[in-house]
């Protein structure tokens, strides 16, 4: 596939590395010469210099024989991206997506209006971590989630600690028939590498678990994991950006309590113009005085998302060992994730990984219902649906030659679920939910063609 990248920003480079480990012809645009060779000197893509809404930049990246047009440069050159991606368009891209910062043009109408103007998708990536977390505070004491057909089956990622029933245990150990599990553990990440266990794999302190389970045994499966269920009632927010602002909103009507700490005087007032029921408090949260001082201990859960990653981690940590139950950081430098996890940070929300999950699916088949990167790890989650004449259709999973790193881990057929086995046969229009490293997926894809 042939994908032209307007923006050699965070999010263009991120996206752009992710995309060329699944061979893809990438041309890159950038107006910044350093930026440009630090992209070339990194990774296997064209770059051209120049203005992305120039018709004749465009033309030299060879957008009118593009697959997907990409246009993401910073927030603030949202008009850029919008344009850039309407001429690519009329140019002759056959999918194009523009990076934006105004939730109004999410609205379904406006939404549409554009569509209508030929931009397939708009993302708002802040507006989608803030839903992250705000997905991730609603559900059990878990580190990442995923959900599929409605909730039907789920992958839950979490981490093994002290007292967990699964420490130093294998999936041979957990007391299910091997023809009927009710939850199949499908990758661990282990010192910064994800392997895809076999029965006899032990599980250690300090793994982080990516399991898929049927909808009614997560209980179950917190209760192995040693995890438990959060209702959040009491929230303290760290950084009142825009993320802040629209966790906040999201729970303010809710939660018993939502508090924002902010050192900007002026956003302060902002804010407290913005929310109705939340608590504007203006200091320092760098400070483990200010937070203690602020009764940060009370909280059900603390969540950090100013603009300094190393603050979001180190104010999660002082938050940990004050006693709050779930801790949240966004942590924008992708080599501070695992040093972030391994520090006790609960999760961790990067703006670039989710952002290239959403626009990923663009590169991918048109059965391809959800793709999910997971944080901390370099996996995909994706949920395909089968055609009638599929490879994958032609006899049971073990007799496929499935890839050795990825795992079907689970099937959704009308209104039943199944954790998949060797045995299992998957059926035209199964929805099968695929857990695979980056190596595996263009070897997938023949499967399900």
């Amino acid at each position: 596939m042939k994908i032209v990248i307007a923006g050699a920003g965070e999010v263009g480079c991120h996206l752009a590395k992710m995309l060329s480990e699944g061979y893809h012809e990438i041309t890159i645009i950038d107006n910044d010469e350093e930026r440009l060779a630090f992209v070339s000197e990194s990774m296997d893509v064209l770059t051209v210099q120049g203005n992305p809404t120039s018709i004749g930049i465009l033309k030299s990246a060879g957008v009118d024989k593009a697959d997907l047009f990409v246009a993401v440069s910073p927030a603030k050159e949202q008009d850029v991206n919008l344009v850039a991606a309407l001429i690519a368009k009329k140019m002759g891209a056959k999918k194009v997506t523009a990076r934006i910062n105004n939730a109004e043009y999410l609205n379904y109408d406006n939404k549409l209006m554009f569509t209508e103007l030929g931009i397939d998708l708009l993302f708002y990536p802040e507006k989608i971590a803030a839903t992250e977390i705000g997905d991730l505070l609603k559900q059990s004491d878990v580190s990442d989630f995923v959900d599929f057909a409605r909730g039907q089956l789920q992958m839950v990622v979490f981490r093994i600690e002290e007292g967990s029933k699964m420490l130093n245990k294998s999936a041979a150990d957990f007391p299910y028939p091997a023809e009927s599990l009710p939850f199949r553990v499908v990758a661990v990440t282990r010192g910064g590498e994800t392997l895809i266990p076999q029965r006899d794999t032990q599980f250690k302190r300090g793994d982080m678990l990516s399991v898929v389970s049927k909808r009614e045994y997560v209980d179950e499966l917190m209760s192995w994991s040693g995890k438990r269920y959060l209702d959040i009632k009491r929230l303290t927010i760290l950084g009142g950006g825009r993320i802040g602002e629209m966790v906040a909103r999201q729970f303010e009507k809710s939660a018993e309590f939502v508090k924002i700490i902010e050192i900007n005087r002026e956003r302060c007032e902002v804010l407290s113009e913005n929310l109705d029921r939340t608590l504007v408090i203006n200091g320092d949260g760098r400070n483990s005085d200010f937070l203690y001082e602020e009764d940060v201990k009370s909280c059900d859960a603390f969540v950090a998302v100013t603009s300094s990653s190393e603050t979001n981690i180190l104010a999660c940590v002082a938050a940990k060992k004050m006693g709050v139950a779930k801790t949240i950081a966004e942590v924008e430098n992708i080599e501070y994730i695992k040093l972030a996890e391994g520090m006790g940070v609960d999760a961790v929300i990067n703006k670039k990984i989710i952002t290239a999950g959403r626009i990923f699916r663009f590169t991918m088949s048109t059965k391809v219902r959800t793709v999910k990167v997971i944080g901390g790890s370099d996996a995909e989650v994706i949920e395909y649906i089968v055609n009638p004449d599929s490879p994958i259709t032609r006899g049971p999973i073990r007799d496929m030659n499935f890839p050795k790193d990825a795992v079907i881990g689970g099937i959704i057929r009308g209104n039943e679920t199944f954790i998949a086995v060797g045995d299992t046969r998957i059926k035209p229009y199964d929805r099968v939910v695929i857990f695979a490293l980056p190596t595996a997926l263009s070897r997938i894809e023949k499967f399900f063609a």
